[in-house]
């Protein structure tokens, strides 16, 4: 590892999703947005190149296994209108983009409830290797019954088991990338001898909720194993961040409300014996630039009125998951919840309410995120006053209307970041572990 720099520099993820619209409503409907390639590899191999040259850390794709039906009982919505609908799987994505390039980080989004360990590790272990050690897995532990009932369940199971299944999962698959030692290849042909069997070893897992053998037939990557992200919210998700998170993917919205969230997370580290440089916590942020002023808030006005309100309440029924159209005064949300609901989006929502005045069906129809809007400068001064405020590691960018949003950010706000030394010139390691830990 190369010596660290002089001066504590972020890290910087992108938010990506494999089809037209991220996490901007109506960024689909912008004359900008590119709508005939996200169905070929050519377009994500263009955003994997960019954000390479643009040192990013990394990327990764949000993903949902099946498609959200919640918002009256129906996918209409979402499919008439444009909703964020994993058109292709990332896992046959992520390769296209790794074989592209040969620094960026490639996240996946997986879930510890459906999925069981020993394919969990090999799939994830595979890309680690061929990429040279450059990919995260964002740990989900589900949060609606259509994706259980996709996965041949009647509904999830409660919040709390899912957690512990996903602790179980993650011990799990941690002992199967550490069934190969380093360097097991002899590769001696006049011997005869491939590989060190004495360096392969048996994992034998077994808990109350998965059990695997092993050994893994995938060997330890540059980086040892992937990178661990997570975005809980809830008081179960922080502890179980505190226990593995490497990356922290989080939605407040004010300074306060991020500062809150980063000493509550770095208290639990403590106590679980991990320093705070062991977890890199990166809010999400999306933005709307302009060369000045009121034509950045021009632009975010004219983005704003691309917002389709039926499809953003949908929106935030999916995230929420209860139906916010049969929520009424008579009914609140944690009973239409039930089981289900991200508390991130939540606590978005509840922000939202609260800076704006906002009622909760007014604040679902307006989407809850709010973009940082103004200049490249203007822009770069609200990133360095979080920074360097100390309440976050970095930021999770996420775009507006693709490409455009993220070409501009590239292009005007990562050089304003480089020249205040807030951000690297280039890359000082060759793995996304080595990414995170060069900051």
């Amino acid at each position: 590892m190369s010596e660290r720099s002089p001066k504590r520099q972020m890290h910087l993820v992108a938010y990506l999703k494999t089809g037209p619209t991220a996490r901007h409503v109506g960024g689909w409907r912008h004359p900008e947005a590119r709508l005939d390639d996200f169905l070929r590899p050519d377009r994500y191999v263009d955003t994997a190149r960019m954000l390479e040259a643009a040192k990013f850390d990394g990327c990764f794709f949000a993903d949902l296994f099946g498609l959200y039906d919640i918002h009256g009982g129906s996918h209409d919505a979402y499919v008439r209108r444009g909703g964020q609908i994993s058109w292709l799987d990332p896992k046959v994505v992520l390769p296209v983009m790794a074989a592209a390039t040969t620094r960026l980080g490639l996240g996946a989004t997986l879930s510890s409830t459906f999925h069981m360990p020993y394919d969990l590790a090999r799939w994830l272990g595979s890309l680690d290797v061929m990429s040279g050690g450059r990919v995260a897995w964002n740990v989900v532990t589900s949060a609606t019954d259509l994706e259980a009932r996709n996965a041949g369940l009647h509904e999830l199971p409660p919040k709390e088991s899912r957690y512990d299944r996903a602790d179980e999962v993650l011990e799990a698959c941690c002992a199967l990338w550490d069934s190969w030692d380093e360097d097991p290849f002899v590769l001696d042909k006049q011997a005869g001898v491939f590989a060190d069997p004495d360096k392969v070893h048996y994992a034998n897992y077994e808990g109350k909720y998965v059990r695997t053998r092993g050994p893994l037939s995938i060997p330890r990557s540059a980086q040892g194993r992937p990178v661990l992200m997570q975005a809980g919210s809830s008081d179960r998700g922080r502890d179980f961040a505190a226990r593995w998170a490497e990356v922290i993917f989080t939605a407040q919205r004010g300074i306060d409300d991020m500062r809150d969230f980063a000493t509550d997370i770095r208290d639990r580290m403590q106590a679980r014996g991990r320093a705070p440089g062991d977890c890199a916590i990166l809010p999400a942020i999306s933005v709307v630039l302009g060369e000045t002023e009121s034509i950045a808030r021009e632009r975010a006005e004219y983005l704003e009125s691309l917002i389709d309100p039926e499809l953003a309440t949908a929106n935030s029924s999916s995230r929420l998951g209860a139906d916010l159209t049969r929520v009424s005064d008579g009914r609140t949300l944690a009973a239409a919840q039930g089981n289900q609901g991200i508390r991130g989006a939540e606590l978005v929502l509840e922000q939202a309410m609260k800076a704006e005045g906002l009622t909760l069906a007014e604040a679902a129809r307006k989407g809850g995120e709010r973009e940082i809007v103004g200049t490249a400068a203007m822009v770069a001064d609200r990133l360095e006053e979080m920074f360097t405020s100390g309440v976050c590691d970095g930021f999770v960018v996420a775009p507006t209307y693709h490409p455009g949003m993220l070409e501009q950010f590239c292009r005007s706000v990562v050089p304003e970041l480089q020249r205040r030394g807030l951000f690297r010139q280039d890359y000082r390691a060759t793995t996304l572990r080595g990414h995170l830990r060069d900051g």
